[in-house]
């Protein structure tokens, strides 16, 4: 697994594993196998209810602790200072963890204005050692624009939707030129009506690859982190299959060709969208 090293210095896998609604034993046995084939960096929220799902299979793997990154997400409801700070702390006892790796907050909630707060509690908490690196999730250019000038501190990772229906390139260049990796949720899109596309199909016959591989291949490409989610182990192993084959330059501009400004799964835009 090839990795990128963030600004802070921590370096991550450049394909991580997305948990969302894997819950309960199935979950457990579905993150379980994930760590079996060799992913090392696990994506959870608060928001998910599966923590406890990722910190049990941390503890049943025989992967040690030190090796293994795990991701969570601060919710919208609990965006305060102390309410931010204290969510962190439960974020910690669900998964019966003594630190997060990384910890993002979820969605800038604009309209009540107090993801600067939010952001202020995750640099204290990872000054008190509760998380080892910070970002952000679902934040736009100028939410990022006043963190840095309301608290001189940006963050090192930005989650947001991106797909090839959703290339997020403006976006893309932003969080580049301020360093910070740019991480994609949903990155296969609706794979029911993803995995069908004809261009799609066509590109990955021609690199003796599934439609699957080629996309997250082509996220990878863009300089980005995907993390995509499975509950096969053979699917699970394919998409991490991505390095050892290059999508051509006017192969990526096919694929970057099929995304749209209405590209988005869902009515998700930052500028308004509230999740608590």
């Amino acid at each position: 697994m090839e990795t990128y090293t963030l600004r802070d210095g921590l370096t991550v896998p450049k394909v991580g594993f997305g948990t969302y609604r894997l819950n309960g034993v199935h979950g457990v046995q579905v993150i379980d196998s994930a760590i079996d084939q060799g992913y090392r960096l696990i994506d959870t929220a608060f928001n998910y209810e599966n923590e406890g799902a990722v910190g049990e299979a941390v503890r049943r793997t025989s992967v040690p602790r030190s090796e293994l990154l795990i991701s969570s997400k601060l919710p919208g409801r609990h965006h305060h200072y102390q309410e931010a700070l204290e969510t962190i702390q439960e974020s910690l006892y669900r998964a019966g963890l003594d630190y997060y790796d990384l910890y993002l907050i979820h969605w800038p909630n604009p309209k009540e204005d107090q993801y600067v707060e939010a952001w202020q509690a995750l640099i204290d908490a990872q000054k008190f050692g509760l998380v080892r690196s910070i970002g952000v999730s679902n934040f736009l250019p100028a939410h990022l624009e006043r963190l840095e000038r309301e608290t001189g501190i940006m963050p090192v990772i930005n989650q947001v939707e991106l797909h090839p229906y959703f290339n997020q390139q403006a976006q893309r260049d932003y969080d580049q030129a301020h360093g910070i990796l740019t991480q994609a949720w949903s990155p296969i899109g609706h794979a029911s009506e993803m995995l069908k596309n004809p261009t799609l199909q066509q590109l990955a016959a021609k690199y003796q690859k599934n439609v699957g591989q080629l996309i997250l291949r082509w996220e990878l490409q863009l300089q980005t982190l995907p993390i995509p989610k499975s509950s096969t182990p053979s699917r699970q192993r394919g998409n991490r299959d991505l390095f050892d084959f290059e999508i051509s330059a006017a192969d990526m501009a096919t694929i970057n060709g099929l995304s749209r400004p209405d590209g988005r799964l869902h009515d998700q835009d930052p500028a308004v969208y509230q999740e608590f």
